[in-house]
């Protein structure tokens, strides 16, 4: 028996060997995190991101592909030739106004450290690891874009971990449509001639006390919610153009489009109230709902257990694993999972200045540390077998 089959039959040396490379990475996975974390990038703006993590591929002998899929923020990192192929997400967009408040730096930091702890085993296991940088996922739907150029496919396990403040295992998203909304009145001078106005933002306001009424006879499992973005110039001038942004949201793609249908008719009585033109666009193909493998979610929770992770938050804390993703729409081409890591810090929860204060520092590096032993530790039993 060669040193290969001993250390391939031995789940103990093999555990070692995942946890030395990722202590061995824990300095400079925490340089890439607190980095990302400083240098917060819009959605398809992540340029240096893009760079910072494929700087940290290429120097841990991936080949790295740059502008993938003639996305200029997207990469792809491949490591090793086998049959079997393993793919880790990382996603390093910020919010706006918020920075790294969604903890996307943890997520790039942690599948950078599965991927490269993964690699020593490529030869050995008959692997090819594969890291993904997506643009985009704060509503720009990038992996959606880049499944439509045929990423991703032939994946045997697509990964990632993304922060939350307690850990949760399974990934329940609902599936949500992002829209743009816009009203086209008529301006006019507010006093003199209220007459020959058109008020576009009597339009979304009429809008808004239908979508607020609706809400009344939505089913469980929905949300309608949004920003009105524009709502005229001055207050003596009658405002002529108003501007929104909306997210439907729904257990499904097939409930979706049915509340959307809905959603569509509360805007459509604000222009018709108004006398306005209406305009809905979507920002972006919708985001599916989550389909989790569930073997390797039942590996993913072993492993993090053994790590001193605790699954067992109460249930009102646990519910960012509602948050939509479009890793969504990944899962129902590939086998996956989207497991939430936690930083021990409810109430300070996603979205919020007090989460991206939280996604640096001791809880977050042990999240990465974590993270990326538990993925990379997943991806070996679930190939295995």
């Amino acid at each position: 028996m060669n040193a290969n089959q001993t250390t391939a039959a031995n789940p103990a040396v093999q555990r070692q060997q995942v946890l030395d490379s990722v202590a061995t990475q824990q300095p400079q996975l925490i340089q890439l995190s607190e980095t990302l974390h400083a240098n917060p990038e819009l959605g398809w703006q992540e340029h240096r991101a893009a760079g910072w993590t494929a700087e940290y591929l290429s120097a841990h002998g991936f080949l790295v592909e740059k502008e993938y899929l003639g996305f200029p923020t997207a990469i792809r990192a491949v490591f090793g030739t086998g049959s079997r192929r393993v793919g880790l997400m990382a996603e390093y967009d910020a919010l706006p106004g918020l920075g790294h408040a969604c903890g996307h730096n943890i997520i790039t930091a942690t599948s950078c450290g599965a991927a490269v702890a993964l690699a020593q085993f490529a030869a050995e296991h008959d692997l090819t690891v594969e890291l993904y940088g997506t643009p985009a996922e704060e509503g720009g739907g990038g992996k959606i874009e880049l499944l439509k150029k045929g990423a991703f496919q032939g994946l045997d396990l697509a990964m990632m971990a993304h922060p939350s403040p307690v850990d949760s295992a399974e990934a329940r998203p609902y599936a949500v449509a992002h829209n743009h909304v816009e009203f086209r009145g008529k301006s006019a001078h507010a006093a003199a001639y209220p007459d020959q106005g058109v008020n576009a933002n009597d339009a979304f306001i009429v809008a808004q006390v239908a979508l607020g009424l609706l809400r009344q006879q939505l089913p469980p499992g929905t949300r309608v919610h949004g920003i009105q973005t524009r709502g005229g110039e001055a207050p003596n001038a009658i405002p002529e153009k108003t501007e929104g942004r909306w997210y439907v949201r729904a257990e499904s793609l097939e409930l979706l489009g049915e509340l959307e249908e809905r959603v569509q008719r509360c805007f459509e009585a604000g222009a018709l109230a108004s006398g306005c033109e209406l305009s809905v666009t979507a920002e972006s193909e919708p985001y599916s709902e989550f389909r989790t493998d569930l073997r390797a979610l039942e590996l993913y929770v072993k492993h993090a257990q053994a790590l001193g992770r605790d699954f067992n938050a109460p249930p009102e804390q646990a519910t960012m694993n509602r948050a939509s993703t479009d890793m969504g729409n990944v899962s129902q081409v590939v086998p996956a999972i989207h497991p939430y890591i936690g930083l021990g810090c409810f109430p300070a929860a996603n979205h919020q200045p007090e989460f991206a204060a939280h996604c640096i520092g001791d809880a977050a590096n042990l999240a990465i540390h974590d993270g990326a032993a538990a993925l990379a530790l997943t991806a070996l039993d679930y190939l295995a077998t």
